[in-house]
Order: structure tokens, then C-alpha cells, then sequence
């Protein structure tokens, strides 16, 4: 893990790449380094050392001929497959790292080499000869990358903080818009107009600073194998082994519930190795709905962890809020944001690599909106035609939300269904052309929460608020050999409730943890709005303000939550969190 920067263009300058890299520090605070292949473009990496920490693996990394280097932020899972064939080629190696694999295989087979990696990465290869430079991503959006591109320049970085030093770019407050029902700009956007996000699975060999070619990476297409339990059950615990592997102490974000519990049962049952677990605790009068802690502590006397209770209750929040909010690079409306931090706080003195579960609820339908889509899809002809006249009855506040969000077209009732509100017609169409038709329409809706809802807030959030304390965060549910089997997977039943992740669990006599009711995992913000303490001080006077200075650019019902918010607390309490935090940090960021 680490950032990866470049400038290209007039304004490239030793002092101008340096700034990027000063400016991400805490992604790679073990090793940094700046460097101009030739006149007009800098590039520079912040190195965190996860495999092979020994200098002879910094980077930027060097061909022996000296004719291409590679910097690289992210993790090669199957680099000793990719490095076992290039030793029957001839080549040899120095360093047990993957970064000098990946060069290799680079220089061997050019951009197409990138379909056979797997793992997490955004990576930037410069050919000296052909004076070229290859910029991609991972398939899933793991690994971050922002660019910012202009006839004179091309800007490249890990985090949006890093291009912010090179130049001011207008805030971008139509996003607002996108934040309000969706929890983060719209996709490809930033809250900074002229910066945008590179698309998950994009490449592009670039010949001059301000000439695009994209590309996207393929999964590899499987012959003949039909999709079943048992090999996803082979292919997950491949997964674990290759992912909880690193030459540096690793650790277990653990919920207590399925997925981080699945894959940490796994790790112990291969292995017998016990691995620090970290779990946050909520106040005792709030466990009944917010009991990750407890399910935990009964999950550790199960099976052995090295595991450890985070409090959190308002004191805490307050207390770690300003520290917290200088680390956002992109505020995401989720309030699992700030619990991942302060978990990376705790965690960053024992561990550098956090795994978590992530993935697995949106590849294999975990959420509520993915059981709700469900129900609507089953009886589509019915609910079509009488949810509206059912709405009128008082049904509880889960119901109201499911008829007011059914629409005749699946698609759209699943956008309604995905957001914190429906939103307007006039946002609906920068997200419903993600939608592939080509998939079934059970498949169609999980394919786009992978390519929106994982990338743009869990993946973001996961990977800021670890990397904030120096921390890898990795994800074995995305492992590619996973993603290529859920591809050929066309069984509606399988993508509802994950039947497989459970089937495991209870194999693995943990049947009480697939039992569990699924929890999200957040702040118990509508509780803590309700007391009237601080934290509902704070809020309420922070979003009041945000009216009064950046209300005009705002719509109507953006207004009115901000200039009324004690009455939208108790059913729009999400929201309210969301423009609190959008609202601190564009003033910590003077836009």
C-alpha cells in the first residue's frame, strides 16, 4: 500500500511532485521518493512496506536495463504464480517483492499483462524508450486514483489532497446534489470541478500528457465450470491464505457478524494462528441493536483471537472528531467512516495490514434494499399496481419506504430502493446507464451496487480511514478468482441473503453467526440526536451555519433539512450526519 503521484506538462517541477508527495505522507510514511524520466514529467510514491520490507524493494522500482520503472500502490495476490513463470523465461530476481514481479511482467507483456493480475492496485509503468506511460487501476477500485487533466498539464495522485496542491479548483457544489440522496458525488466526480475519479478497471497508455486512449480489464473467461458451494468454498479460503499473508504484523476488523467471522474462522482453521481482532463497542443501553461487541467477545471464546473492545460513545466522537476530519480526503456520507478510523487509531501501534469483509454483501445481496428488490421482483405485477394506493395506509416507516420506491421500471425502483430518499427524475440518469441490461435483473442490481456503492463509499472510506493511520486494508471477498465465479452465477436465490457465506458458517459450527439479523455497521446517530447532548449541539449549529454561508447552491430540500434540523432528526438522522460532516470538512478545506 501506498500513493503513487505524476505531473506531466509545463507547470511539472521538482517542488510540484514533492508537495503531492508531503501532501500523502500517511500512505507510505516507511519510504518516499520523487524522480523526472525526462523533461516534463515528476512522478513520486510514498511507500508503506507490507512485502518485503528490506530497501532493495523501494520504490520508484527499476529495470535492470534502466529503461522502464514502475511505482505501485496496492498488493499482487498471485505474484509468485506470475514470478514462476518468468523464471522458466529466464529472468531473475533480487528481492522477494511483488512490485519487481509486476515490472516484469510488465515489461514482458506490455499493457495486456494487467489481465492476468490479481489483486488490489492502481500502479503507474513508464517506458523510457517509448517514452510511455501506463496508468491503471483494479478492477474493483480498491487501490484509489484521481486525475486532473488540462491542455498544459496531466495530474495524477492516490488522494484528491495531493492534485489540490497543485493548483485551486472551483468547489464542485452540483455534487451536492448527488451527496444528499446517495451519500457521495456522483460517479467519476469529485466535490472539485476539473478532478475526477479514475473508473475502476480503466487503463490507458499515455504517449503525450493530454492524449487519452481507455481501456478496461477483462475477467478471464472460465471454461465449462459450473458454479457451486464447494468451489466457492475452495476459492474463499485460497482467498484468505494469499490475502492474510505479508511480511509485516496482520490484523481482523471483526464485526461479529458473517463475513468477517467466515473469513477469520477460516484463517484459524488452516493455520492454528491466533491474529489480533479489533471490534467496536457501543454504550451498554444501545447493544440490543448496535451488539457487534458482544458478538464478538462470544465469537473470540469460539475461536481464539487476539481480540480487543474500541468504546465509542459521544465523549469519544467529540474528542476525535477534529483529528478525524482532517483526515477525510472525500467526505462519504457514512458514518462507518469515523468507527474504521478510530479502529486504525487503536490498531496502528500492533498491526499494518486490516482485513475486513467487504465485498460480500454487495456481490452476494446482504443488504436490506438487495431482500427489498427481491420481494418487489417476486410479485413485481402486484406491487406495480397497488403500491401506490397501499402507501396510503399506515404501514411502519421500512414499509413506506418499499411502496414509495416502487416504480414500473426494476431499475429505477432499485435506484429508490439504494438511496436515502427517491430522488428527483433529473439525478436519476448518471445512474441508471450503469445498469448492464444484459444481466437479469437480480444480477443487474448487485452489479451496480459493485460498481457504485462498493467503490464510492465502502471501498473509499475503507481505504482512507486505514491509510489515515498507515494501515493496508484488504478485502479477500474481492480476491479476482472470486469475482470471475460470481460472474457465471445466474441462480436468483444465490444473490439474496448469501446462502453460501452462511452455508459455511454453519459447516464451520458457527451457525449462531449466520443466524444473526444483519446490522449496519455505524453510529447510533439517531439515538444520539434524540438525547439533545453535544453531539446533537454541535450538529444542529454546524448545518444551520452551512445554510446560511453555501445555501444557495443547494436545492429546496437540501435547505430545509439544513435550517430545520432538530424536525428531520428522527427519519432523516443518515442525512443529517452526512451534510454535518460534508459541511466540516469544506470549511477545514475553505471552499
Amino acid at each position: 500500500m501506498c500513493g503513487i503521484h505524476l505531473i506531466w506538462g509545463k507547470k511539472a517541477s521538482k517542488k510540484s511532485i514533492q508537495a503531492l508527495v508531503d501532501a500523502t505522507h500517511h500512505r507510505g510514511p516507511d519510504q518516499s521518493a520523487i524522480y523526472s524520466p525526462w523533461n516534463g514529467l515528476w512522478i513520486g510514491v510514498n511507500r508503506l512496506k507490507i512485502l518485503h520490507p528490506g530497501s532493495d524493494a523501494d520504490q520508484p522500482f527499476w529495470a535492470p536495463d534502466g529503461n522502464s520503472l514502475l511505482i505501485l500502490n496496492g498488493e499482487i495476490y498471485n505474484f509468485l504464480e506470475l514470478k514462476s513463470l518468468l523464471m522458466k523465461m529466464g529472468i531473475e530476481f533480487i528481492t522477494q517483492s511483488d512490485t519487481e514481479v509486476l515490472l516484469h511482467y510488465l515489461r514482458v507483456f506490455g499493457a495486456k499483462g494487467l489481465e492476468k493480475l490479481n489483486g488490489m492496485f492502481a500502479l503507474i509503468y513508464i517506458d523510457l524508450i517509448s517514452k510511455s506511460v501506463l496508468v491503471a487501476r483494479d478492477r474493483n477500485g480498491e487501490k484509489p486514483l484521481y486525475y486532473a487533466q488540462s491542455p498544459d498539464n496531466l495530474v495524477i495522485s492516490s488522494e484528491l489532497r495531493g492534485i489540490t496542491t497543485f493548483q485551486n479548483y472551483a468547489p464542485d457544489w452540483d455534487q451536492v446534489e448527488h451527496y444528499f440522496y446517495f451519500r457521495a458525488p456522483a460517479p467519476g466526480k469529485t466535490f472539485h470541478r476539473g478532478i475526477s475519479a479514475w473508473k475502476p478497471g480503466r487503463y490507458s497508455t499515455i504517449f503525450r500528457h493530454d492524449t487519452f486512449r481507455w481501456d478496461t480489464l477483462k475477467v478471464s473467461k472460465e471454461k465449462n465450470s459450473v458454479p457451486s458451494q464447494a468451489d466457492f468454498s475452495e476459492r474463499l479460503e485460497k482467498a484468505v491464505l494469499n490475502q492474510f499473508h505479508a511480511d509485516v504484523p496482520v490484523g481482523m476488523l471483526l464485526s461479529g457478524g458473517a463475513d468477517s467471522s467466515l473469513l477469520y474462522s477460516l484463517w484459524y482453521k488452516k493455520t492454528g494462528i491466533q491474529l489480533p481482532s479489533y471490534t467496536i463497542q457501543h454504550e451498554k443501553k444501545y447493544r440490543t441493536t448496535y451488539s457487534d461487541g458482544d458478538q464478538a467477545i462470544r465469537f473470540s471464546k469460539q475461536i481464539p483471537t487476539k481480540h480487543q473492545l474500541i468504546d465509542v460513545d459521544q465523549k469519544i466522537f467529540l474528542e476525535n472528531w477534529d483529528e478525524y476530519i482532517r483526515s477525510v480526503d472525500l467526505p462519504i456520507g457514512d458514518s462507518a467512516g469515523f468507527l474504521t478510523w478510530l479502529i486504525g487509531k487503536k490498531a496502528k501501534s500492533e498491526v499494518k495490514v486490516l482485513i475486513s469483509g467487504a465485498g460480500a454483501d454487495e456481490l452476494w445481496g446482504g443488504y436490506q434494499r438487495h431482500q427489498a428488490f427481491s420481494r418487489f421482483w417476486d410479485q413485481h405485477e402486484f406491487w406495480s399496481k397497488w403500491a401506490g394506493f397501499l402507501e396510503m395506509f399506515p404501514f411502519g416507516r421500512e414499509w413506506k419506504k418499499f411502496m414509495s420506491g416502487i416504480r414500473p421500471d426494476p431499475n429505477h425502483t432499485f435506484l429508490n430502493f439504494s438511496a436515502l430518499q427517491n430522488p428527483p427524475s433529473e439525478l436519476t440518469g448518471d445512474y441508471e446507464r450503469i445498469f448492464n441490461s444484459k444481466l437479469s435483473e437480480y444480477k443487474r442490481m448487485l452489479d451496480f451496487d459493485r460498481q457504485v456503492y462498493l467503490v464510492q463509499d465502502v471501498l473509499k472510506i475503507h481505504d482512507n480511514a486505514l491509510m489515515a493511520h498507515g494501515i493496508e486494508g484488504r478485502a479477500p471477498y474481492l480476491d479476482t478468482t472470486l469475482l470471475a465465479l460470481w460472474q457465471k452465477v445466474e441462480e436468483p436465490k444465490l444473490f439474496t441473503g448469501k446462502p453460501w457465506i452462511k452455508n459455511l458458517l454453519r459447516e464451520n459450527q458457527l451457525s449462531w453467526v449466520a443466524d444473526r439479523k444483519k446490522f449496519g455497521f455505524g453510529l447510533p446517530l439517531k439515538e444520539w440526536l434524540r438525547e439533545k447532548g453535544e453531539f446533537s449541539k454541535k450538529i444542529f449549529a454546524t448545518v444551520k451555519t452551512f445554510d446560511l454561508t453555501h445555501g444557495d447552491h443547494f436545492s429546496n430540500p437540501v435547505r430545509q433539512l439544513l435550517q430545520n434540523p432538530e424536525t428531520g432528526a428522527k427519519t432523516q438522522f443518515l442525512t443529517l450526519y452526512n451534510l454535518f460532516l460534508l459541511a466540516e470538512w469544506a470549511k477545514l478545506r475553505q471552499l
